[in-house]
């Protein structure tokens, strides 16, 4: 760049060279920037704009190129910003297709194309393709056209409703009650819609008897990777221990309990459940000590051929072959390039493990896979190595960590200290991205993490292979005895970190802006060798304090207006409906930012519940708030219902209110939920916060009444805080 304005040019410059060999790593930092801003931005005017400012400002890098390395680092960084937008809009549309409009129930014939039984709760999950509606319920109107079902469906089918021989190509004839894939429950919530939309899924439910085979069924099982699934579960035993060894080999995750699965997330060991590095790692390992061993037996081969480099032909294709076995999620298609990375490296004489290695495999996914930037899976697996080879760089770490002459037991507590440092910073890396996504993370993981994972490396996963091995003769059985004794210290050990106290921190919903500041400021830390490093710390320590400091909502509501969740005086959230699904409750009780079970609002003191109605009263800032909400389907008469409103701050239902039903804040009924989706509201603040936000274009939104309709309701909802005159800052443009 050019020389002046009092010596920046030059600092800028000599810090640059002084962090070359760390400039290819923000490569694909700037290629995931990309494909983030489409996320984030709302429409094709937003994307196309952001675009060309990205390659504007490349081309002024070229432009300045000739100046110094600066302008470089900004023609390039424009450009992959660029790429990356460009390239998950396409991603977008090259996956488009059909999306079920209203939830319907149809009988029609399907061919199966995929079979993932999930043991623990009695399901088996297809993946279809349907061929023909035949038929669907008989209604009142004279005439109703048979529905047109999207390309690719998912459903849900109980395991006594499904029929011998299902194998993958397989024909259905089948009745199901189908809808569209759902978006969030309320603010904060997984959305299956984004993650179906780019797995071509465009309706999701529930399967129902009679099922029957037309064409296609077989004996066979349901495919190498379910065979080798269930044959790992009814050796090792059943249980947590048959889900996880079965987990630990192909990476099937469905026999694993609840229950276990929870405390294995709760005490920070369920990274062991995927399949990534570490079992990717002994596979290869595994192989190219197996076929090294093997090639050496015969003189003629040792002395003729190069016997590491043909194993570490053989690791790659197992790793490959292992990736293709597991189902090729993010985490493994990370570890399978990284191991590719290490083999090539190994080849060559260079130094393998490096930063450029865990660059090169995120630029492979994020081409492959763009929108696995948005999920938790790639966020997760990537921070997790960064943050381990990072640690492992640092020209001091590196000096403690290297081996030295020292007593054994001064060699045992370096690396048992060593160990329990990666584990904690392993630990940090991770807590945003795990309180962003499940709004609780496991606070003493790094400690449970020290035991597990030489466990799970050094006994389980060798004698879980040696036990598949010997199996071809029929001898396995000694093996899987150990291998199950093994989990059974790692279930104790995952339940006993679950159930120490204050073992989850939980957190409400937090800001996209606080976490994408976090996520800054740890790439920066992380990716710099220079004392500048350190200035990561800020936008680390804001994002940090603006999470913290958000106020935890007082008001949640889910999309359909049926279950409605409310905080009490004493900390807790009260559910409207005493039946209400473990999945509804957990998912209200994380975004309301408590890891206790939530309790029933009919229950509570400051609630008065009939069968039909409950009115809960909350003083909160100094102000008391009256909300009303419906709680049954049955007809309540119009002017009590009315009057009722009349009294309320907040009614809330999910059928449509009389018109006269006007309260004095805020109306939530079927109507305005429709457009607004899930709503979560701070009443201290009058912040209310939704699932929907007007002008969002992304293809797998879908509004009922369209932009139109949209504006009609942030109009609706402006004109009503303008009359309560108590809601200045209620809702400006359906964010806030």
């Amino acid at each position: 760049m050019p020389r002046g304005w009092f010596g920046v040019g030059d600092r800028l410059e000599s810090w640059l060279e002084a962090e070359r060999d760390q400039l290819p790593l923000w490569l694909p930092v700037a290629l995931g920037a990309g494909i983030a801003l489409w996320f984030v931005l709302p429409d094709p005017a937003a994307w196309e704009a952001a675009g060309l400012v990205a390659i504007a400002v490349a081309l002024a890098g070229v432009a300045l190129a000739l100046h110094g390395r600066a302008a470089r680092v900004v023609a390039v960084g424009g450009f992959a910003v660029a790429i990356g937008l460009g390239l998950i809009w396409w991603r977008a549309e090259r996956v488009a297709h059909v999306v079920l409009a209203e939830p319907t129930i149809a009988t029609f014939t399907a061919r199966v194309e995929r079979v993932e039984p999930l043991a623990a709760r009695d399901v088996v999950r297809l993946r279809l393709a349907p061929l023909h509606v035949l038929a669907v319920p008989a209604t009142r109107e004279p005439v109703r056209p048979l529905p047109t079902l999207p390309a690719h469906i998912r459903v849900n089918l109980v395991d006594a409703d499904v029929p011998v021989g299902l194998v993958p190509g397989a024909t259905l004839r089948l009745s199901a009650r189908l809808m569209p894939p759902p978006p969030p429950g309320v603010p904060g919530a997984y959305d299956y819609a984004r993650t179906a939309w780019f797995d071509a899924i465009g309706a999701t439910g529930r399967g129902f008897a009679p099922i029957t085979i037309l064409a296609g069924g077989g004996t066979g099982g349901v495919g190498l990777r379910q065979r080798l699934s269930q044959h790992i579960q009814a050796s090792a035993g059943g249980g947590g221990v048959g889900g996880i060894a079965a987990s630990l080999a192909t990476g099937d995750q469905g026999g694993i309990p609840l229950a276990d699965n929870e405390a294995m997330r709760r005490s920070g060991l369920a990274h062991l459940l995927s399949v990534s590095g570490l079992h990717i790692t002994a596979a290869v390992g595994a192989v190219m000590l197996l076929v090294g061993r093997l090639l050496a037996l015969s003189p003629w081969i040792a002395l003729k051929t190069r016997v590491p480099l043909i194993a570490a032909g053989a690791g790659a294709l197992a790793a490959i072959g292992y990736t293709l076995l597991t189902g090729a999620e993010v985490p493994t298609i990370r570890s399978c390039v990284a191991a590719l990375l290490v083999l090539v490296a190994l080849a060559l004489g260079r130094q393998a493990l490096t930063l450029r290695l865990v660059a090169a495999g995120a630029i492979v996914v994020l081409l492959l896979y763009p929108e696995a930037l948005a999920g938790p899976s790639f966020q997760l697996s990537f921070a997790a190595v960064a943050a381990i080879v990072s640690l492992n760089e640092h020209p001091r770490l590196r000096v403690w960590f290297g081996p030295r002459e020292q007593t054994r037991l001064a060699r045992i507590a370096r690396e048992l200290a060593s160990l329990l440092l990666t584990g904690i910073v392993v630990e940090l890396a991770l807590l945003p991205i795990a309180l962003f996504h499940f709004h609780k993370a496991g606070i003493y993981g790094a400690v449970a993490n020290i035991v597990a994972i030489p466990l799970t490396t050094f006994v389980t996963m060798p004698c879980e292979a040696l036990a598949l091995l010997f199996d071809t003769v029929g001898a396995g059985l000694p093996f899987w005895w150990l291998t199950a004794r093994s989990l059974d210290l790692l279930l104790w050990i995952a339940h006993m970190t679950a159930a120490v106290p204050g073992s989850v921190a939980p957190l409400p919903a937090m800001p996209g802006a606080a976490y994408a500041l976090m996520v800054v400021g740890g790439l920066w830390i992380g990716l710099w060798r220079t004392r500048w490093r350190r200035l990561g710390a800020l936008p680390l320590a804001i994002g940090l304090a603006w999470a913290l400091l958000t106020p935890a909502p007082d008001l949640i509501v889910t999309g359909d207006g049926r279950h409605v969740a409310i905080r009490t005086s004493a900390g807790d959230v009260a559910l409207l409906r005493d039946r209400t699904g473990d999945y509804t409750a957990d998912m209200l009780a994380e975004n309301g930012g408590i890891a206790a079970l939530p309790v029933l609002m009919s229950e509570q003191h400051e609630a008065r519940c009939s069968r039909d109605l409950c009115l809960m009263t909350r003083t909160v800032a100094g102000r008391q708030w009256r909300i009303l909400a419906t709680r049954s389907a049955y007809h309540v008469p119009t002017l009590d219902l009315v009057a009722a409103c009349a009294g309320a701050d907040i009614v809330i239902s999910e059928r449509r209110l009389p018109r006269h039903c006007v309260p004095q804040w805020l109306r939530l009924d079927r109507e305005t939920l429709a457009q607004t989706g899930g709503v979560a509201i701070a009443l201290a603040s009058h912040s209310v916060r939704t699932v929907r936000h007007p002008g969002d274009r992304h293809p797998w939104i879908a509004a009922p009444e369209g932009d139109a309709g949209r504006r009609r309701w942030v109009g609706r909802m402006r004109w009503r805080a303008r009359l309560s005159g108590r809601a200045g800052a209620a809702v400006t443009d359906g964010k806030r």
